[in-house]
């Protein structure tokens, strides 16, 4: 065979997502992240994509944002633009199950393929540093007297910290429906509000906040877990009083109508991605646990997800 033509050959089954890993290295990776810059969804796309070149999964990797309706605008893009394609991720999660669920966007999160659960991580609430109220204690009792008064800022419309908003209100004797939630397209936008004080208790993963909650610009009052985060002094809701845990994860996504081939070359990327030194400062660095769950396992979390998530939502009034 002519080496041209041998060439020819080798790019055609690159495309076609047909080599074995060693040869996929020189892959060209999108990743569509359907978030506004600097939140969580744009955090692990661009440290799943560093970690990716440094394992020599991918040659490159570039990224597009697409924000809005918790991540079913950048799901509706990728759907239509990248069928069949096998070099093509999607960053999604937890938040992006519950705005479907709220949402009921046009577009379904099964017309995707399902690549790998990545991190696991909960959400912290946080005060602006010049906040007249200093406790979780003192939210609620504001909320109590007056539920629109108080703002919650977070991530869109059925996010986890707006599920948890709902849950918290409902465990102290407050209405949900009567809580008055606003949704940012986005973690920098959420971040601005909170520093400016328009809203009142702003939710997010701690990672989204820490430099700030360690430059004193956020007073953190809460945590979702169900003990104190490892190296986070932070107090957890319960032991506030407040019988509300929920916690966060997110993963990635390949296009429709990918080959069972293309599937399995993205789950080994991952696979790989996730061993690397880069992967694990990332993780070191942003409080995230591991979770990492691939093939049939991930596809069987993501259904029991939806119907939990679903019933938890319908319990907080807010299906």
């Amino acid at each position: 065979m002519r080496r041209d033509t041998f060439l020819k050959t080798l790019g055609a089954l690159a495309v076609a997502g047909a080599l074995p890993m060693g040869a996929r290295a020189n892959a060209a990776l999108k990743m569509m992240i359907p978030a506004n810059p600097g939140g969580g969804w744009d955090t692990t796309g661009r440290a799943l994509g560093k970690a990716l070149q440094d394992a020599g999964a991918a040659a490159s990797v570039s990224y597009e944002n697409k924000g809005g309706a918790a991540g079913a605008i950048g799901l509706a893009q990728f759907v239509n633009a990248s069928k069949g394609d096998g070099n093509a991720l999607m960053v999604m999660g937890a938040v992006m199950l519950g705005g479907i669920i709220t949402g009921k966007p046009p577009v379904s999160l099964s017309q995707a393929t399902p690549i790998a659960r990545l991190t696991s991580e909960y959400n912290v609430f946080v005060l602006p540093a010049a906040s007249p109220l200093k406790t979780m204690a003192d939210v609620v009792e504001q909320m109590k007297k007056d539920p629109g008064s108080v703002k919650w800022g977070g991530g869109s419309r059925g996010s986890t910290e707006h599920i948890a908003a709902a849950m918290i209100a409902r465990a102290v004797g407050v209405d949900p429906a009567k809580i008055n939630y606003v949704a940012f397209r986005g973690g920098g936008e959420a971040v601005a509000a909170i520093l400016g004080n328009n809203v009142t208790v702003g939710g997010s993963g701690y990672s989204e906040f820490a430099q700030y909650v360690d430059s004193g610009k956020m007073r953190a009052i809460a945590v979702t877990s169900a003990q104190r985060l490892k190296g986070i002094n932070v107090p957890t809701l319960k032991e506030q009083g407040i019988d509300v845990e929920i916690g966060n994860w997110r993963g990635v996504y390949g296009a429709p109508g990918i080959t069972d081939a293309q599937r399995k070359a993205l789950t080994d990327m991952i696979q790989k991605a996730v061993k690397s030194k880069a992967w694990a400062e990332a993780m070191d660095k942003n409080a995230w646990t591991p979770a990492l769950m691939t093939g049939k396992e991930f596809d069987d979390f993501v259904d029991r997800e939806f119907a939990s998530l679903r019933a938890t939502m319908v319990k907080a009034g807010m299906v």
